[in-house]
């Protein structure tokens, strides 16, 4: 599947309150944004230049793996994780992809929230050794 056009990619901004049981250190907005010709979703926050966090992912026309999460050590325990995922997942949503989630961030933070196990791919392979 192709990028977005630059016009139609969205940002998300997200508050400190975007997860009660991962509270963010201050009242900083967490902006997330998709960077197709990276393969990963960037974080920054209070509109800073540097990247706080990022999500690789993998993308076909019927799903998106995300691979890896990382976080910028003055940033951890701060919500950028929790603004990644739900932004990247709200647009896999939102595009109609399913997600497989190898990063175990990802998986993990999928597990905590029911809303978005719709979304998770699941093998239906019949295939055995």
């Amino acid at each position: 599947m192709p990028p977005l056009p630059e016009k139609d990619r969205e940002s998300h901004e997200y508050e400190d309150t975007v997860d009660p049981d991962e509270p963010y250190g201050g009242h900083d907005m967490v902006d997330v944004k998709d960077a197709p010709e990276a393969n990963r979703y960037e974080a920054r926050v209070d509109g800073e230049s540097r990247v706080a966090g990022v999500a690789q992912y993998i993308r076909t026309a019927e799903l998106v793996a995300f691979v890896h999460t990382e976080v910028s050590p003055e940033y951890e325990g701060k919500g950028v994780g929790s603004a990644l995922a739900r932004a990247a997942l709200d647009e896999a949503r939102a595009a109609h992809l399913l997600v497989l989630a190898t990063c175990p961030f990802f998986a993990g933070w999928i597990n905590r929230h029911p809303e978005y196990q719709d979304l998770v791919y699941q093998s239906h392979s019949r295939v055995s050794d």
